[in-house]
């Protein structure tokens, strides 16, 4: 339930489609006589397509998700394993029909996979998503990663289930470390969930969508380019705050640190703290 709800929702809160759908409702009021609203609202959803797309607005939004985690120091071990997680890595249909594998938007995960097998042969590859695993695995041998080192999880539908599953799949045990590979703007709300779930990663975030802070003061390149971004970045905020409101994640914006559970009743610096507490990862 919680699946295609999301999904009917999700539709209806990216911005493009509330503009464009404002705009659409405004000629339709123009059209049965109620001109002055229909105007309001055809104006408005002009201004608003102009402002989200020319201004870097999206860009601003999305650059406190993409640096709310670090690069992956190498300098911290080889890694138990890997897991990568789906959703647009490749477009499923398309490498059906065409009898190639056809990559999406977020393909450096699959680079990035590739690149942490080669540099760690010991680690096991996991892949995580529907629909996309036979097509993953074809591609990772054509690159040189064996079958045998690739696990596929092909039932999660999101990423709570990525979670869940991955988690089934390979039985995490203490001390081992668990690198989380999916978007860094995606980064946080992976990061909590896998939390959540009780299977601790780190993260090692690729995809980014912005370059730094000097994208706040630079112009989308295209006005689809700004509408583009920003449909994404809000899609990420809203998961978060409906993922934290449902209890999928423990805290509202997860960061770079490990929850370490605390004996009831903890008392630090004179306060009494809840029971979860967090530190920095070591």
């Amino acid at each position: 339930m919680f699946f295609v709800l999301s999904k009917i929702l999700g539709f209806f809160l990216v911005p493009s489609n509330i503009m464009v759908s404002l705009g659409l409702a405004g000629i339709a009021l123009l059209a049965i006589g109620y001109a002055r609203a229909g105007r309001w609202m055809l104006v408005t959803s002009i201004v608003l397509i102009a402002a989200v797309g020319v201004l870097p607005i999206g860009s601003g939004l999305a650059l406190q998700l993409e640096e709310r985690f670090p690069r992956w120091d190498t300098t911290r071990g080889p890694p138990t394993g890997v897991v990568v997680l789906g959703g647009g890595v490749i477009k499923s249909e398309i490498s059906a029909e065409r009898g190639y594998v056809a990559v999406g938007r977020t393909a450096e995960r699959i680079i990035a996979a590739i690149e942490l097998a080669r540099r760690y042969p010991g680690a096991h590859v996991v892949f995580a998503g529907r629909g996309e695993g036979d097509f993953v695995v074809r591609l990772l041998e054509k690159l040189g990663v064996p079958r045998d080192r690739v696990i596929v999880e092909r039932k999660s539908r999101n990423t709570v289930e990525n979670a869940a599953f991955a988690k089934q799949f390979v039985m995490p045990k203490a001390g081992e470390r668990w690198l989380l590979v999916t978007s860094a703007m995606h980064m946080p709300r992976a990061v909590g969930v896998f939390r959540k779930a009780g299977f601790a990663v780190d993260a090692y975030p690729v995809d980014y969508l912005t370059s730094g802070a000097k994208d706040l003061w630079t112009l989308p390149g295209t006005l689809m380019g700004g509408i583009g971004i920003t449909d994404l970045v809000v899609h990420e905020w809203i998961g978060l705050l409906v993922y934290w409101i449902t209890g999928r994640i423990s805290v509202p914006f997860p960061g770079p640190m490990t929850e370490i559970p605390l004996p009831a009743g903890s008392i630090r610096n004179g306060s009494e703290k809840s029971p979860v507490e967090f530190a920095p990862q070591r």
